[in-house]
């Protein structure tokens, strides 16, 4: 079926549209970001193609004619169908989009997932990626409960009941602030000395508080925090007060420790400090398209890392 002859464009169709809501054409004009007398161009080009008179025009501005409150009210008809039909077109795009759910811890979020997936949108530009950013557990809780496709986690263990693939290492240390007495001390800390020790601590649920527990857990009950905080921001700036030591991720305490704002402290014998990144998923589900292709490119690039460090 082809439109009948003298079908006017739908352009000159809401220009007038905007005559008829703001009462001249002067002002529909800068409405449409045109001149007012393009515009009253082609209302007439309109007027003679519709072979009706729309506009009687005045010094004081334009009135619609009978006609012309006719051919408004059709105007509108046509003009929300053809919304309508855009709103619809670009619904079907949006439902082409491949879609990834990521779910990740805080440390992650802030310093590994950026790099990820700047990977990922080299070799596949068209996905489109949410990020839900909490600590450990509640990245796990999203996971199993089928909120996110594919979570990144750290800690000491692989989360029961769920896939896992350990993506790399990070180096956890010791820090204080400057005024703190550790800053200055030559002796290294014992392991226990630092279990024993009141520490900043992240709240319950985060991989670097499981990581750290258990360690110094092995070594001894550890001590009260000295307080829970729920971000290595505010445990940061906590430990530039010296309020107390606290286990930092070194992604995190670097730019402090190069400024001087924190002091590492040294570790007695051969301790390591670390945990494990890991990228998640539920196990009936293991990580397919876009989620795969992040997972590789994570786990390329830690091992990239790896090598340079």
């Amino acid at each position: 079926m082809t439109l009948p002859p003298g079908t006017p464009d739908l352009d000159v169709l809401d220009l007038l549209v905007s005559v008829a809501e703001l009462g001249s054409l002067g002002a529909a004009a800068r409405r449409h970001s045109i001149s007012q007398p393009a515009a009253s161009m082609r209302i007439s080009a309109l007027e003679r193609r519709l072979r009706l008179r729309l506009l009687d025009r005045s010094p004081t501005g334009s009135a619609l004619t009978d006609s012309g409150r006719s051919v408004v009210a059709h105007a509108r008809l046509v003009l929300e169908a053809a919304r309508s039909f855009s709103a619809g077109v670009a619904a079907l795009h949006a439902a082409d989009v491949p879609r990834l759910r990521v779910a990740a811890s805080k440390t992650i979020a802030d310093h590994r997932i950026p790099l990820w997936l700047n990977a990922l949108r080299a070799s596949c530009p068209q996905v489109a990626v949410s990020l839900e950013v909490d600590n450990t557990r509640h990245v796990e809780e999203l996971i199993r409960d089928g909120a996110a496709d594919i979570g990144f986690v750290e800690g000491p263990h692989p989360p029961p009941g769920l896939g896992s693939r350990v993506l790399g290492a990070d180096e956890l240390v010791v820090v204080v602030g400057a005024a703190h007495p550790w800053a200055h001390r030559k002796k290294p800390v014992t392991l226990r000395e630092l279990a024993t020790t009141p520490l900043l601590w992240r709240e319950p649920g985060s991989g670097t508080r499981d990581t750290v527990w258990e360690i110094l857990g092995a070594e001894c009950q550890p001590a009260q925090p000295a307080a829970e905080l729920g971000s290595a921001v505010a445990i940061s700036a906590a430990a530039r007060a010296a309020v107390a030591p606290a286990v930092l991720s070194r992604l995190i305490a670097g730019p402090d420790l190069t400024s001087g704002a924190l002091v590492e402290v040294r570790l007695a014998g051969p301790v390591a400090l670390s945990r494990k990144f890991r990228a998640i998923w539920r196990r009936q589900s293991p990580p397919s398209g876009p989620a795969g292709m992040l997972a590789e490119h994570a786990a390329r690039l830690e091992s990239d890392g790896a090598r340079h460090w």
